[in-house]
């Protein structure tokens, strides 16, 4: 599989940001947050932050939230949203690879990574990342797919909650994206990253079991 490229990103700003306020994904981002702990005087880093909605959640607690992306457009927002919020000072946001981050070992407190993952050409790959530059004692908090994602699945789920026009269209493409690319078992997941060195692995499934949210302690 090819090597994901930034530009192809670029033009989604507006779709991406869009999502991250959609109900459905909006609830997964609270649950995630919470189920990270407290981001009180952490340094906090996304992975694939896109235009920053996640981090946003706790910018009053943390001590410098940093965002990575491939894309410079997301960036851009990403910048422009915590301008908004007058934050700017507590935040840094760099062009990154998940697979080849540039930090150094042992940086960050609490590492992040939401729709991001599951879409690398080597998953392992930006997992075994943020693992290295997380704190020993550190937290990685991932929301990936689940191998019961599909069209069909998704497609149900938006009809028994009632969902329509993006809120829907938002999660049958997050569907049809997984399905090209990777999904997971909660147990695959916990394997790959205690062979990455995670000495625990805990798993909350969201969207009744399309997708999981995975705590990872080192």
């Amino acid at each position: 599989m090819r090597k994901m490229q930034g530009e192809e990103f670029d033009s989604l700003v507006s779709f991406f940001d869009d999502m991250a306020r959609t109900k459905w994904l909006g609830e997964i981002h609270d649950e995630l947050k919470h189920a990270s702990g407290s981001w009180e005087n952490k340094s906090v880093l996304d992975v694939g932050c896109g235009t920053g909605r996640l981090l946003l959640r706790g910018v009053e607690e943390a001590s410098l939230l940093t965002g990575v992306d491939l894309s410079t457009e997301m960036l851009k927002a990403s910048k422009q949203n915590f301008f908004f919020r007058n934050r700017v000072e507590k935040t840094h946001f760099s062009v990154e690879d998940a697979c080849d981050l540039s930090f150094e070992n042992n940086v960050f407190d609490l590492s992040l990574s939401t729709c991001v993952m599951f879409l690398l050409p080597e998953p392992e790959e930006g997992m075994k990342e943020m693992i290295r530059v997380t704190k020993t004692a550190g937290k990685v908090v991932m929301l990936n797919p689940s191998l019961r994602m599909d069209q069909s699945a998704a497609f149900s789920y938006a009809k028994k909650h009632g969902m329509s026009g993006f809120e829907q269209t938002s999660l049958l493409r997050w569907s049809n994206v997984s399905t090209k690319r990777h999904r997971y078992t909660s147990e695959e997941l916990s394997e790959k990253l205690k062979t990455l060195g995670a000495k625990e692995v805990n798993h909350i499934e969201v969207l009744e079991g399309l997708a999981i949210i995975t705590v990872a302690q080192l």
